[in-house]
């Protein structure tokens, strides 16, 4: 199945990066000839093997003849069922989509058409005294209602399904797409191979606020995250305290932090911090005791200007590895492993040095394995004026608080994405970060 793509801004411009296909010179001589065969894998996802993917397991016989089967999880194509899980969310979110666009296309043309007929029936003399006017007015308001009534009945129906086959496939998602209260955080070790995605949230839209849709995002990230902490965006930030919101926003970072280290093997993922305030130390705080850092949070100029080094270089000897064709001939200092940079309270600490540095990972790291993940409030970099304006664009925004800032690539709906966060008092986290070490100090010599 070709990769669904992720979702785009709700001005309707694809994030930088988004896959689609190139339009074509008309003067190309294999335009003429005709239109070339677009494949939509990625190019560095393709399958080596030549086998097709696992069919998707057959639905279960409705109860009743006429109702639609029974939804089952895993009902998707895929070469395992992560894959067929994944597919199928996605599935899920197109479906939610299209059925809403169907319902508010009929809306609006029931209401263009009532408009229409009272037009009439206002331009039309003999409607202006009398009881036929009145009629009139009636008919066409009955009309709309009758229609409208219609297709969301119609919407109902899909949206019962949708929720059925949601009761069914969030129970059975893995851990890198489960919610926090999810039953799977509880038990079992770290993971053998990488996860394909990862879970940054949900999202819902307004004529069905109770069905929330994971959003996912494949792994490794093609780009960067941003937390945006700043009051600027939805109803919900400016009504936060701000110190709250801060607060939310870097909790939220650490739960995206966690949600990497349990995901993937002992080893394979490093996570390092800059806090050059030590505003978010609070938050900080179970990364901290559990010794799964690559290093302790950087503090102050000089703190922010080593650690960016390390990854600068690290980004540096990988690619010329990779151009020399000896991706495996590198320094023993280098680690392997994929690397995660939580930036809290930009831009302070940051010199004109230090946020050149920051581009540049942004840029060139995801492609080398040094992804970015920042926590930060634009205004607050205003001072740059339109020099960090590339890095806002490059970079995923979420927020910390319910806000419909992202639109799906389809039909364009203004989504509502809702962060997806611990439950309050609960202690999933540290249980989580407790296998990693634990993994971490039986496979190390």
């Amino acid at each position: 199945a070709p990769e669904p793509p992720d979702p785009v801004p709700v001005s309707g411009v694809p994030y930088p990066g988004t896959p689609g296909p190139a339009p074509s010179d008309p003067g190309d001589a294999a335009a003429v000839q005709g239109p070339p065969t677009i494949d939509y894998a990625h190019p560095r996802r393709r399958r080596t093997s030549a086998e097709a993917p696992e069919p998707a397991p057959r639905p279960a016989p409705a109860a009743d003849p006429g109702r639609p089967p029974v939804p089952v999880a895993g009902d998707a194509s895929g070469w395992s069922m992560d894959e067929r899980l994944y597919n199928q969310v996605w599935g899920m979110f197109e479906d939610l989509a299209r059925t809403v666009a169907a319902y508010r296309s009929a809306v609006d043309f029931a209401d263009a058409r009532q408009d229409r007929e009272l037009d009439e029936v206002l331009s039309d003399p003999r409607h202006r005294v009398g009881g036929a006017g009145d009629a009139a007015r009636e008919t066409a308001r009955a009309r709309r209602d009758d229609l409208v009534a219609q297709a969301r009945a119609v919407l109902d129906r899909d949206l019962a399904q949708l929720v059925a086959e949601s009761e069914v496939v969030e129970p059975a998602l893995p851990a890198a797409y489960a919610r926090w209260d999810n039953p799977v955080w509880h038990g079992g070790g770290l993971p053998e191979e990488a996860p394909l995605a990862l879970r940054l949230g949900n999202l819902s839209l307004p004529e069905m606020p109770g069905l929330r849709i994971p959003m996912l995002m494949r792994v490794p990230l093609e780009r960067g995250l941003w937390i945006d902490n700043g009051r600027t965006g939805s109803e919900a930030a400016m009504a936060m305290d701000t110190d709250r919101l801060r607060r939310a926003a870097m909790d939220m970072a650490v739960a995206h932090a966690v949600r990497l280290l349990a995901v993937h093997p002992a080893d394979r993922f490093s996570v390092h911090v800059i806090d050059a305030a030590g505003a978010g130390a609070a938050s900080l705080a179970p990364l901290v005791r559990a010794g799964v850092l690559a290093a302790p949070p950087a503090a102050g100029a000089e703190g922010v200007g080593r650690t960016l080094a390390q990854l600068t270089r690290r980004v540096d000897l990988v690619q010329m590895a990779l151009r020399a064709g000896a991706p495996d001939e590198l320094p023993a200092d280098v680690d392997r492993a994929e690397q995660l940079l939580v930036v809290h309270d930009f831009p302070h600490g940051f010199d004109d040095r230090a946020v050149t540095q920051l581009r540049y990972l942004a840029d060139e790291g995801p492609s080398v394995g040094v992804h970015l993940l920042m926590v930060a409030d634009r205004e607050e970099a205003s001072a740059y004026g339109p020099l960090l304006d590339p890095l806002w664009r490059s970079l995923m925004r979420l927020s910390p608080v319910p806000d419909s800032h992202l639109a799906d690539p389809w039909v364009q709906h203004a989504w509502t994405f809702e962060p997806d966060l611990p439950p309050q008092g609960s202690t999933v986290l540290e249980r989580a970060l407790d296998r990693v070490r634990e993994a971490r100090r039986t496979t190390r010599p």
